[in-house]
């Protein structure tokens, strides 16, 4: 793929090109949806950053790249409008929520069961896997309202979009969890009584 400009100027009146040519307003909830995959995937790439020199690196980063790159297919997959054009493009499926099932499991025996809520926190790592976490629930309700409104424009089995990014905020969970219990650090509990 070759990308020569950056602007075309074609958005400067508040409409934008699916994958397909399909004009659409910016406004739209397929443009909520793709965007905020969009931003859950730079919230991961953060993560990835802050991992580096944590003892959860060498483990963690190979799993967010492949993550990273699931949840590029997704955005392509929301941006097209084109039912034939979309047929050609990966999509998420069953596998790739195995794989953050397994990845879930491959380290949540290893952490202390909880006596209370988790704050954000405990680390650039664990901080950014909660941020990350959050945008990914908004990923989600954004992708449930689309399949509610629009269920034959998704591509695939749009339960697995849906089962996908609900997944994932559970990985980011306790990925966080488990960058803080690796790097040794305390981990922020909620305190009702502390207000």
């Amino acid at each position: 793929m070759r990308i020569d400009k950056v602007y075309t100027k074609g958005g400067d009146q508040g409409e934008t090109s699916l994958i397909g040519g399909e004009r659409v307003s910016k406004a739209s909830i397929r443009i909520e949806c793709y965007g905020t995959v969009d931003e859950l995937n730079a919230v991961v790439g953060l993560m990835v950053e802050a991992l580096h020199g944590s003892a959860a690196s060498a483990f963690l980063i190979p799993i967010l790249r492949r993550v990273q790159n699931e949840l590029f297919n997704l955005g392509a997959e929301l941006a097209c409008g084109d039912a034939e054009t979309r047929s050609k493009l990966p999509r998420i499926e069953q596998r790739h929520v195995d794989g953050l099932e397994r990845d879930i499991d491959a380290v949540n025996d290893e952490l202390p069961p909880l006596k209370s809520f988790v704050l954000p926190g405990g680390g650039w790592p664990s901080a950014y896997a909660h941020l990350a976490r959050t945008v990914a629930r908004r990923a989600e309700r954004l992708v449930v309202g689309l399949a509610a409104s629009d269920a034959t424009r998704l591509a695939g089995d749009p339960r697995f979009d849906i089962q996908y990014l609900n997944r994932l905020s559970d990985a980011l969970f306790v990925w966080g969890r488990w960058c803080v219990l690796k790097d040794g650090l305390a981990e922020p509990l909620w305190d009702p009584k502390s207000t």
